[in-house]
């Protein structure tokens, strides 16, 4: 873990591991952020809060990771040794490089190949992993991991090197 101060045009980003005191930060980044996500795709319908989300999809199974903006907790995302799982960022922050320096650090605790996932729909975060380095492999269509009621299309990405 860098936890290096890094200059982006919005400020300074610290990217750390996830501590049991930002709960409630990184629950109102997932709880904006996804019902942005899910809107782009066309679901806003499926919006769980974070709190039903973390259990259902086992955000606890991963290793986390918050990015501060100045000091603010701006984003998160968690991962295992083969896949960027999550990658959230609070809409106040976008455009100001958090995700793609969360991304980076994340990607350094990871392996190769690396998978994540995108819901169709979701324009700016497919543009965020293809500029990291992602192809998409395949498009799929299936149930919504912890919404099981919803259809949806994802692209599955990887990065290999």
């Amino acid at each position: 873990m860098h936890n290096e101060a890094y200059e982006a045009p919005g400020g300074e980003i610290i990217v750390r591991k996830y501590r049991s005191s930002d709960w409630e930060s990184i629950r109102d980044i997932h709880d904006a952020a996804r019902m942005e996500e899910l809107r782009l795709a066309g679901l806003a319908e499926a919006f769980l809060p974070l709190g039903v989300a973390a259990e259902r999809e086992g955000l606890f199974d991963y290793e986390i990771f918050v990015a501060e903006l100045n000091g603010e907790p701006a984003g998160f995302a968690a991962c295992s040794e083969d896949e960027l799982a999550w990658l959230y960022v609070h809409p106040r922050f976008f455009r100001r490089g958090v995700g793609r320096r969360l991304a980076e650090e994340v990607l350094a605790h990871t392996g190769r190949p690396v998978w994540a996932e995108v819901l169709a729909g979701n324009a700016p975060a497919a543009a965020l992993y293809r500029r990291l380095g992602f192809a998409e492999k395949e498009v799929c269509t299936g149930h919504m991991p912890g919404n099981e009621k919803f259809v949806v299309t994802v692209s599955r990405l990887c990065l290999e090197k």
